[in-house]
């Protein structure tokens, strides 16, 4: 049952069973708006529901609003002549005051409270703020949660039907069911002014820019300084890794899929990935390609920036930056080198054991859609409970290329910094000079040689010999030295590591 139609039924069971006080928790007034209007024509009642704005309204038994007395700013007084004449009356405050703490307004309240008791008269609150606890215990609270997966559905669905014809609407099913899972956290105001927003702009809903859509949450929230928001990266291509991208794919399916399916199975959407492997193999690269190919906003998340000097300080951040990340979900976190964040022993500092029983915490009990790109390179450093099964989706080793994906990396940073398409022949003869090379090696390799012409074009206005690149290729990548020669320990090490306790990103045969 979606979450405003279970709200509906627990309100309307404690108005039959005439509780004191029923507290709706939410900061969609609409919504329950909506819901009494509903349960007062379904239950032939009226009830009574006070706003500044609108005053005193009466929602009939036919289902339609009625007008009713100025309470002249004091709802509480009114209400309170109302219950003292007739029993069984439900009224309610869609603006209340300050009702967490004691104050005049809060002891006016439980007055009311007290004679609707006495009267089996029934007082909702309509708030999201915190509750004085003498209040608390006259009744009972429910709350009202955002739009769930089926009724954003529905709310995109009802918005389409009334543009459709009007404008071009590109979207069909799934990418109805896509839009849901990237408006997942805004309210039902807010999915409207999106949507409307989108149609105005382009006179169109069309596939390509649901991520957009996702891309506006972040500024919903508080900027924090742990929590960094990444520009996208349309387009991104990286050489190898096929054994990631294919489990990436099938994830994704997994991960898009609404919340009543996934309870069905028993299931939570994926939690991330950690990625351990030799330096410059395209470990940082992967989370904006899954950004990219995912539709959804990118996050760094810089775990180093929550500890402070203070005692609790460092809990408290983290704990306001899993907020932030659960507020933007769904969301890629990129957490970038996090066993140099992590890292604890038994010796070691207690505060970084308690930011770490923070964030181990929010792995496994959080619901939100965030999936996590987490890179280490030394993961000896790491506590195994943060790698074990069942926090990170999946454990991946990105190795150093092979012989196919570094001629792969040469044709794509050839391709990309020197607009050429390299013949087969000096692909080969780039693969024999580069072996033990990682894809960042490669990289500069081929970009030194971009240098050159952009400094041939700056001097002379053009380059003044295109067929001696093939000839600056080569000796460019003769004179890098790769990382597997400048440590090879650590590289050794890693790899090692990786082999016994992780899953190849490649299929790829090593050299």
């Amino acid at each position: 049952m979606p979450n405003a139609a279970a709200v509906k039924q627990e309100l309307s069971n404690y108005i039959f069973a005439r509780t004191p006080l029923v507290i709706i928790n939410t900061n969609e007034r609409e919504r329950v708006e909506r819901m009494l209007r509903e349960i007062s024509s379904e239950t032939m009642s009226e009830i009574w529901y006070y706003t500044d704005a609108r005053q005193i309204r009466i929602f009939g038994k036919s289902g339609a609003d009625k007008a009713s007395a100025d309470a002249k700013g004091d709802p509480l007084a009114f209400f309170l002549g109302k219950v003292k004449k007739s029993r069984n009356v439900t009224a309610v405050l869609g603006d209340v005051r300050r009702i967490s703490e004691e104050n005049l307004y809060a002891h006016q309240l439980m007055n009311l409270l007290y004679t609707a008791r006495e009267t089996g008269g029934t007082i909702v609150l309509v708030t999201g703020d915190p509750v004085w606890a003498r209040i608390a215990m006259f009744g009972m609270m429910i709350t009202l949660d955002l739009p769930d997966t089926e009724e954003r559905i529905a709310q995109i669905e009802k918005f389409i039907s009334s543009y459709r014809g009007r404008f071009e609407i590109g979207w069909e099913t799934n990418d109805i069911a896509r839009a849901a899972a990237v408006l997942r956290g805004f309210s039902e105001v807010q999915i409207d002014n999106l949507l409307s927003t989108e149609i105005a702009a382009i006179k169109a809903l069309r596939a390509d820019r649901i991520p957009k859509l996702g891309e506006k949450k972040q500024k919903l929230y508080g900027v924090l300084g742990s929590v960094q928001y990444i520009k996208p990266s349309e387009g991104i291509e990286t050489a190898g890794m096929d054994n990631l991208k294919e489990w990436l794919e099938d994830r994704k399916n997994v991960f898009f899929a609404p919340e009543e399916l996934l309870k069905e199975y028993d299931l939570k959407a994926p939690k991330g990935i950690l990625l351990v492997g030799v330096p410059g193999c395209g470990k940082s690269l992967t989370a904006k390609l899954v950004a990219d190919k995912w539709g959804l906003p990118l996050f760094r998340f810089d775990i180093g920036s929550v500890y402070d000097k203070w005692v609790g300080e460092s809990e408290k951040k983290m704990r306001e930056a899993l907020q932030f990340i659960d507020n933007v979900s769904p969301c890629i976190l990129w957490i970038d080198e996090i066993e140099k964040v992590l890292a604890t022993t038994d010796s070691g500092n207690e505060t970084g054991k308690r930011v770490l029983g923070e964030f181990l915490f929010w792995i496994q009990e959080s619901d939100s859609k965030v999936f996590m790109v987490a890179t280490a390179n030394n993961v000896e450093l790491l506590p195994y409970e943060l790698y074990r099964k069942g926090r990170f989706s999946e454990v991946f080793f990105a190795d150093l290329p092979g012989e196919n994906e570094r001629a792969a990396a040469f044709r794509q940073y050839i391709k990309r910094s020197l607009h050429q398409t390299p013949d087969e022949e000096l692909v080969q003869k780039l693969v024999e000079l580069s072996k033990g090379f990682s894809y960042a090696d490669i990289e500069t390799a081929v970009k030194n040689v971009a240098q050159d012409l952009l400094n041939e074009i700056s001097k002379y206005g053009a380059v003044r010999d295109l067929g001696s690149v093939q000839e600056r290729l080569i000796e460019c990548t003769g004179d890098i030295i790769p990382i597997s020669t400048i440590n090879p320990d650590m590289v050794d090490k890693i790899r090692e590591w990786g082999k016994q306790r992780a899953r190849n990103v490649s299929s790829a045969e090593e050299d």
